[in-house]
Formats: C-alpha cells, sequence, structure tokens
C-alpha cells in the first residue's frame, strides 16, 4: 500500500530567478509617502512581494518562451493569428476572435458595437474598466449579483451567480430591447474572485435568449470558475476543467478576455464572438481603435505565446489545481488568525474585509487605501484597494460611491512566488490587524476624474 501523502508541489521547477529586495521600514515609509499613499505608484523596485495584481505578471514557461522565437511579425495574415485562432476555437469553443492589446480594448470595441445610448446592461457586480465602457458608450450598468455576494462572512459556494428574480425585474421595467447583453462575469472579481455555477451560467442563458437578450462573458478568470465548478457542484468532479471551461463558454454568445491573467501571458487579449456579422462590426473598430484584424494590439510573437498558454492552462488539471491552492494556502493562514477576510477564499486573491478591518476610520477616510498602505509600509507587500476610490463618484450627485464591500485585494501572480513568499504576507497582514487600530485615515490630494485609483493620491488625516 503507497504511503499517504499530505503535502502538494507545484508542477514546475525553477529555471531563472529575478532578485528582488526588501527595503528598511525608514525607506518604505518614505515610499508610500512619495507615491502619495497610492500603492499603483510606487516603483516596482520599492515592492518586495508584489501583489497589487495578477494581470500581466504571470511567469511564462519554456514553451511559451520558445514561442516568441517563431512567432511571424507580418502585418497582414500572421501565422501566429492563426495559430491563436485555433487555440481560442479548441479550448473557448468560439469561432470568431478578435484580437485585442488586452482585455480593457475588447471591453471597448463590445461596448461600442452593441451599447447605444439609453441602454441597461444588467450584470454580477461591476468591473471598473468594464463599467467605464459602457458608460462611455451611452449605456448604464445594473448589478444583478445574489445579496450573498456582498456579504464577505457568508460561505456561500457560488457567490458570483446572478439572481434571476433581480434580472426579471430590470427586463421587466426597462425592456429587453434596451438591453443589449447581460454582462456576465466569471471568478468575480470585486466579490472576492467569487465563481458562477453551470446552474446559474445554463439558466441565465436560457433566459435571455427567450427574450433575444445577449449573454456576453467575462471570461477572464474562467480557468478558475471552471476548478470551483469542478470542486463544489453536483456531477462535475470527474470531469476534467478544459472540459468544463468549454460548457461554460457554451452558454454565452461571446467573451471579452484579459489573456494577462488565465492565458500566462504579460500582454494581450481578445474578444471572441459566434456572430459572424457580430465579428465583422468588431473588427471595423479593432481597425480604427487598435491594429489590422491579424494582429490587433499584439506582436506576433506576443500571439504565439498567448496561443501556447491557452492550450498550456488546461493542458492537465495540475496547473489551475496549484493555483488556487496557492491562494487557498495564503488566505487560510489569515483567516486562522481571526483577521476578516471574505470566504470562501477567491480564486486569483485574498480579500481583506477592510471595514471590519479598520472600523475605527469613517467610510470618508478611505479605509481599504488606508490598510493598502499600511501594509506595504509593515513588510514592503504591495497590494490593491478595492473599495470607495474604485467605486468613483455619482455622475450626477458627485458624491462618494460606498460599495456594500470594502475591500483589499492580495493579488497572487501565476508560477511567481513560493510559499515562503506566502508566508511572508501573512505574517505582515496579521501584524497590521494587530495594530489596526494606529492605520490612519486618508484623504484625497489629487483626485482624477475617472478610475481614479489608477492615479489618485492622498494623504494622512491628522
Amino acid at each position: 500500500m503507497p504511503a499517504r501523502r499530505h503535502s502538494w508541489a507545484e508542477p514546475w521547477k525553477i529555471k531563472m530567478v529575478e532578485p528582488i529586495r526588501m527595503l528598511t521600514q525608514a525607506e518604505r515609509s518614505v515610499a508610500i509617502r512619495d507615491a502619495g499613499y497610492n500603492t499603483f505608484l510606487l516603483r516596482s523596485d520599492d515592492v518586495y512581494i508584489d501583489l497589487l495584481t495578477d494581470s500581466g505578471t504571470s511567469a511564462m514557461s519554456d514553451h511559451q518562451w520558445a514561442g516568441l522565437m517563431v512567432g511571424d511579425e507580418a502585418y497582414a495574415g500572421s501565422r501566429s493569428f492563426y495559430h491563436l485562432c485555433d487555440a481560442v476555437a479548441d479550448v473557448y469553443g468560439y469561432p470568431e476572435l478578435v484580437p485585442t492589446h488586452q482585455g480593457r480594448g475588447a471591453e471597448h470595441i463590445l461596448s461600442q458595437i452593441l451599447i447605444t445610448p439609453g441602454d441597461v446592461v444588467p450584470g454580477n457586480m461591476y468591473f471598473t474598466t468594464t463599467k467605464f465602457h459602457q458608460e462611455l458608450a451611452g449605456g448604464r450598468f445594473v448589478d444583478v449579483i445574489i445579496d450573498e455576494a456582498h456579504q464577505p462572512h457568508v460561505a456561500h459556494p457560488f457567490k458570483g451567480n446572478i439572481d434571476l428574480g433581480k434580472l426579471a425585474a430590470v427586463v421587466d421595467e426597462v425592456g429587453a430591447d434596451r438591453i443589449p447583453y447581460v454582462s456576465f462575469e466569471t471568478n468575480v472579481n470585486m466579490a472576492g474572485g467569487q465563481p458562477v455555477s453551470m446552474a446559474n451560467l445554463r439558466e441565465v442563458y436560457e433566459f435571455c435568449h427567450e427574450r433575444g437578450i445577449l449573454v456576453m462573458l467575462d471570461a477572464t478568470r474562467a480557468l478558475e470558475n471552471a476548478y470551483f465548478i469542478q470542486q463544489r457542484e453536483t456531477g462535475y468532479r470527474d470531469h476534467s476543467i478544459r472540459r468544463i471551461l468549454s460548457e461554460i463558454c457554451s452558454y454565452s454568445d461571446g467573451a471579452t478576455v484579459s489573456s494577462k491573467k488565465d492565458n500566462l501571458v504579460n500582454i494581450g487579449g481578445f474578444l471572441a464572438l459566434r456572430d459572424p456579422e457580430l465579428a465583422r462590426r468588431a473588427r471595423a473598430m479593432l481597425v480604427a481603435f487598435e491594429g489590422l484584424h491579424t494582429y490587433g494590439g499584439m506582436a506576433g510573437r506576443d500571439m504565439e505565446a498567448l496561443a501556447r498558454g491557452i492550450r498550456e492552462m488546461v493542458d492537465t488539471d495540475d496547473h489551475v489545481r496549484t493555483r488556487v491552492g496557492q491562494v487557498e494556502y495564503l488566505g487560510n493562514q489569515i483567516r486562522d488568525a481571526g483577521v476578516p477576510i471574505v470566504e470562501p477564499v477567491g480564486g486569483h486573491g485574498v480579500f481583506l474585509d477592510a471595514s471590519g478591518i479598520c472600523d475605527h476610520l469613517p467610510p470618508q477616510q478611505l479605509r481599504a487605501q488606508a490598510l493598502a498602505a499600511a501594509i506595504y509600509e509593515d513588510a514592503g507587500v504591495r497590494a490593491m484597494e478595492r473599495g470607495v476610490v474604485s467605486a468613483g463618484r455619482d455622475p450626477v450627485t458627485g458624491d462618494h460611491h460606498y460599495p456594500k464591500l470594502e475591500l483589499v485585494r492580495l493579488t497572487v501572480p501565476r508560477r511567481v512566488y513560493t510559499q515562503s513568499h506566502m508566508d511572508v504576507t501573512a505574517e505582515s497582514v496579521i501584524s497590521v490587524y494587530e495594530r489596526r487600530t494606529e492605520v490612519p485615515g486618508l484623504r484625497f490630494t489629487y483626485e482624477p476624474e475617472s478610475l481614479r485609483f489608477f492615479q489618485a493620491r492622498f494623504e494622512p488625516v491628522n
């Protein structure tokens, strides 16, 4: 009988390293002050463990690096483009591909070809750039996610699900003809990386198609969503991740994808569609804003690496199991120390409940932004605010939006950090939590008109 094994290890070995260093406490205090207490404005050289985002921060494989050398840089008709088309059709199941420089390029094109001023776009919680492009096209986003998504300590297995009752109410209020599509995100970022169930995907798709409404996925993290379906939903435990991902996409008319996440590349994205006429309109927009239809915003070498990354992510289930497992490892350490987090732990990061941790601060003192700055100052760990600053202002009243979730996201890049890095991160978060009443509130000193979390600057209150 084989011995029982409780430990697991990454299904890869390290071939190249990049040196990092930790600044002194005094140096970190200066660095965060000079960055206006905005972790986006820190220099990467001043960061020890960078958990700002998992977007474009993955480590590529040797097979992908080899692909860079054989990428076809032809301006038109690049063979690397056709390799990418084949990979998307094979893995995601969409026959029409529109390549873009990254996910927000796909969001922009989709919004422009489908939304007319006055339209309403229901979705399962907003995402910053997605909502921005929908509003830029004249639409209005309406959140129809289930109530449990706004309750960080409720351990619902599929907190990303759309509430069919809420969706039906929106359709009844505005009419199906004013809803160009339902924006359906897999592994909902702003909810804490929370998945949607296959049953919900199927129900929403059937509901919408009965009423002539398109369903467009944000499939950026659909791979991680497929893993959670395999682990949590009845009837899928024996299905491969590849098979589950294909079924997820089958309940949609198209998808936007930021390939800088699941697809294991540092740049790139795409809009995938089923309707050739929609694809024709999208390609007309592509030529105007991104590049020719056979490269979009990518070099040939990037398309080659992307095509290989798409196939590599589903080659075995080991990759996504390890990826999500590392996030769970970090989340379990932090939660077990009593730190409030979004539960269950999400697929791409651990989301700290900033309103619960910094309850000594009023919401207008930007609790999540203050907590992210404090974590950096403690140990050089860079996290991201996902609260009042990200939510922006009401365009009519000018008041801050105060979302029900005020979070700090510790986002784990794929194939980059070791378990020891996760240990250091957990220790830092726990240390700040134990001294949480010392975290000062923040106020704006510079506030951009839109997407302010990228470039805003702050100062401590008092």
